[in-house]
């Protein structure tokens, strides 16, 4: 049996009103160079859910990145781009260093969430969080942001831990969040927990 390969979103996924998943702002983590401003939405068109117009310089939105997990948000951010070498991950302490954790409170969330069933529903795969075209990503972003339910980002499944989930919230959901003070990630907690899981050495 072939492969099948995540396709173009459906049309339905911009028109059709899906059940909004509530999300207290406070369970979500995000990592950032900066110790000030943030929540960063980003219009680059660099990244997997950024809006699809930024590459003819109209993006529709801007796009923030966060983690249900301080592993999440790890994984997605710190480690990236990072390779393992013999099981670990070895980190250069100023980069370490120079990593904070943002928290947030506010209002719940209204989330589309975008994997399991609904996802199936939808004819997406995990290719979703896993290919590497960023065209057809944003695309399917593009369609959430444009459905009349206005939600304000959506869930999808970790592309670099794939037992936990991340999010993407649009800059519509701006209002909707207060930053709390940054802490350095080393010292925020959970931090030691989450090293050791993924392997994170520091290293020079």
């Amino acid at each position: 049996m072939a492969t099948r390969t995540l396709l173009d979103p459906p049309s339905i996924l911009s028109t059709e009103r899906f059940p909004i998943t509530y999300l207290d702002p406070a369970r979500l983590f995000r990592i950032s160079s900066y110790a000030s401003g943030e929540p960063y939405f980003g219009r680059s068109g660099a990244n997997r859910f950024d809006a699809p117009g930024a590459h003819a310089g109209a993006p529709e939105f801007g796009a923030c990145y966060l983690g249900q997990t301080l592993a999440v948000a790890i994984a997605e951010s710190l480690l990236h781009d990072a390779e393992p070498i013999e099981g670990r991950y070895v980190v250069a302490e100023d980069s370490l260093l120079s990593r904070y954790v943002w928290r947030f409170s506010g209002s719940n969330l209204k989330l589309l969430a975008l994997h399991g069933p609904l996802l199936k529903r939808l004819g997406g795969t995990a290719e979703l969080s896993g290919t590497g075209d960023y065209g057809l990503t944003q695309r399917w972003a593009g369609a959430v942001f444009a459905n009349p339910a206005n939600y304000d980002g959506f869930i999808y499944m970790s592309r670099h831990l794939n037992t936990g989930k991340a999010v993407v919230l649009f800059d519509r959901a701006l209002a909707r969040l207060i930053p709390g003070n940054p802490v350095r990630l080393v010292n925020a907690p959970g931090f030691g927990a989450a090293a050791r899981a993924l392997g994170i050495h520091g290293g020079p």
